[in-house]
């Protein structure tokens, strides 16, 4: 049994929010860009509400998520508190969970097949309202991994903005951990320019100051800020 109170835990996580918000201000004046150019997302996937508290209370309203139903079972509440939340989605969506997502989450990250896109462009006719997207990009071509393929995205993007006025307003990519991080985010940009996509979610805790300067508007951190994931917790963390 760890021996570190939950009061230890919660000032871990606010000066590790501290800590990170200041790297990234630099990272952002380094790249020739201004201090808030960049936006935290925090990952709070596996950790349980009373562990976000204290982010929160801290001032920090920008949060993700990797599934649905965890998502469902501790945010309603805690957006309540705090309406002014901006809570995205990381994490794979399939078309069944669609009405639920786009009931929860501020941010789709994870549009990556036109299947998807068509389910939420009939949930949006339906509610009249539709979240953020971003358009997920495998650009390592990982079999394991979700995400368009690169020879698929542009077909993907026009389909979404051009036929079905879906809200999408950039891209998001997850590179493969044993390549180097700014090969994925420099091809990332690439296909953004190409589209007038302004939004860039990339980087995660080990590389979120390489993403920053290749552009990256929103870098996702989870252990950099609330420490590591317990195994009992954890089912295939990444961020």
């Amino acid at each position: 049994m760890s021996s570190v109170c939950p009061n230890d835990e919660s000032a871990t996580s606010t000066s590790n929010l501290a800590s990170v918000k200041e790297h990234i201000a630099i990272a952002a004046v380094g790249s020739g860009r201004a201090p808030d150019a960049v936006s935290l997302v925090a990952v709070s996937k596996t950790f349980e509400a009373g562990a976000i508290q204290p982010i929160l209370a801290a001032g920090h309203l920008v949060f993700a998520e990797n599934r649905v139903q965890e998502a469902a079972n501790k945010w309603p509440q805690l957006k309540a508190n705090y309406p002014e939340i901006r809570l995205h989605l990381v994490g794979p969506l399939q078309t069944n969970k669609v009405s639920d997502a786009m009931a929860l989450f501020d941010v789709i990250e994870t549009l990556d097949r036109v299947k998807l896109a068509d389910a939420i462009a009939r949930a949006r006719d339906m509610k009249g309202n539709c979240p953020d997207l971003l358009v997920q990009v495998n650009t390592g071509e990982e079999a394991q991994k979700t995400g368009v393929w690169p020879e698929k995205v542009d077909a993907l993007i026009d389909r979404c903005r051009a036929e079905l006025g879906l809200p999408v307003r950039g891209l998001m990519c997850i590179p493969p951990v044993n390549e180097e991080p700014s090969l994925h985010f420099g091809f990332l940009r690439e296909i953004a320019l190409r589209h007038g996509l302004e939004t860039l979610s990339m980087g995660m805790s080990a590389d979120y100051e390489i993403a920053i300067a290749f552009g990256a508007t929103h870098v996702r951190l989870g252990t950099a800020i609330f420490g590591q994931r317990q195994a009992s917790r954890s089912r295939g963390s990444f961020l």
